[in-house]
Order: C-alpha cells, then sequence, then structure tokens
C-alpha cells in the first residue's frame, strides 16, 4: 500500500487528500483515521470534511482560510501519515431488514442462476456478510458498500430501469447498495427495505454515513409491511 498522500486543490474553497487509487479496507481506513484526527483540530473556516474510497475533501470558507494554510496546519499530521493515536474503534453497526425476492426483488432469480446457486443460498450469503460503507453519495444518502461476496458478482442490467423504487436492495458487479430515494438504476434488484435511508424531515436525513458497517436481516413480507406502517417487529 503506497502511503504517500497527495493534495489537489479543488476551486477555491477545498482542497483533497488522496491515498491512492486502490479500493481497500486498508486504505479506507487510513481516510477514516484522517477524517477524525483532522476534525479534532477543529481549523479554523474548515467546514466540512467528506470521506470516499480514497480520498478525503475538506471544504472550507474562502474568507476565513486558504488551501496553502490548511496544507501548513496539517503538516505535523502528513509527516506521521495520520498513524498513531488510540486504539481505532469498529464503525457503528447498523442493521437493515430487507425482503428478498418476489415483488421486492424480482432480478433474485436472474443473480441466483448467475451465481449457480438456489436463491436461498444467494439470501444467505448476502445478509450473512457484514458491509463496511466506503461512501455516501450517487443520489442522497446512498452508501457504497464494500466486502461483497465474489461468488455474488453480477453484471448490471443492459437496459437500466427509468424508475427504481426507494429502498430497493441491488447488486452491480462487485457492489451492493440501497437506493435511498426512487432513481433511475440498471443494478439487479434482490429485495428491497421498509427502512427510510434518506429522509428529509428527520434531524439527521442520512441513515448511513461513510465508516459505519451495514447488516442486511431477512425478513417475510409481512413484516415488511408492518415496517412499513412504522410498527416493530
Amino acid at each position: 500500500m503506497n502511503d504517500k498522500v497527495t493534495i489537489l486543490d479543488c476551486g477555491d474553497s477545498a482542497i483533497s487528500l488522496r491515498f491512492g487509487e486502490e479500493i481497500s479496507p486498508e486504505v479506507h481506513a487510513r481516510v477514516m483515521r484522517a477524517q477524525k484526527q483532522i476534525e479534532e483540530l477543529r481549523l479554523p473556516g474548515l467546514k466540512e470534511t467528506v470521506a470516499s474510497y480514497c480520498a478525503l475533501l475538506l471544504s472550507f470558507d474562502p474568507l476565513v482560510t486558504d488551501g496553502s494554510a490548511l496544507r501548513r496546519s496539517l503538516a505535523p499530521l502528513l509527516e506521521k501519515g495520520f498513524e498513531g493515536g488510540a486504539e481505532e474503534e469498529e464503525g457503528r453497526l447498523v442493521r437493515i431488514p430487507v425482503c428478498y425476492g418476489g415483488a421486492f426483488g424480482e432480478d433474485l432469480g436472474f443473480v441466483a442462476r448467475h451465481a449457480g446457486m438456489t436463491e436461498e443460498e444467494v439470501i444467505a450469503l448476502h445478509s450473512g456478510t457484514i458491509y463496511p460503507v466506503y461512501m455516501i453519495g450517487f443520489t442522497a444518502g446512498f452508501p457504497y458498500l464494500g466486502g461483497l461476496d465474489p461468488r455474488l458478482e453480477t453484471p448490471r442490467l443492459e437496459t437500466p430501469r427509468t424508475l427504481v423504487p426507494a429502498g430497493s436492495v441491488g447488486i452491480a458487479g462487485m457492489q451492493t447498495g440501497v437506493y435511498s430515494v426512487a432513481s433511475p438504476g440498471g443494478w439487479q434488484l434482490i429485495g428491497r427495505t421498509p427502512l427510510k435511508v434518506y429522509d428529509p424531515r428527520r434531524s439527521e436525513p442520512f441513515l448511513l454515513k461513510a465508516g459505519d458497517r451495514l447488516k442486511f436481516d431477512p425478513i417475510t413480507p409481512e413484516e415488511f409491511a408492518l415496517l412499513e406502517k412504522g410498527g416493530t417487529l
């Protein structure tokens, strides 16, 4: 793994710290460690930090600070490579109930045939993994997850759907994720959750954030209907 951090200017109000091009748990751990250490500095003018697969965006108020000043403030952390400090904590575990197959996941059969498995085996494999949340993007609250079992790798649809329901759980290549809002999409749909991954009416609109861990829990259609109405299991 390359320990070098590259700093890029992103206009007049942001810089990006790049930790290479590799998508891996080790690289993302460095991104999350850098985010924590930088936020603890409470640098004047720093407005927001946004973590992604291999980079950390630092958004700042150009009337208060600039890229050169941020570079100088970050020099001691850059020198250490954002290593050290207390033992790292595991990310928050978020459990998401999913009704697999049928009207909730119409592509489950295709995914099973492509993998040479039964639908039940696909469900067990997909729900038996804890996925790291690498980043949020594409649409508001959409989680990009790592950790999909290679046996479930499935190509995207040749023709994307014009509308995918919010809460749909899908697979595309070596990625799995949850559609946070209704939108067009080309992922293979294997299930759906009644939870709102994104809800602008909540005090915290996003259910997930980079650094979290996600676990899918299979539920029945009856349990889906109950949870959708605000009930509990």
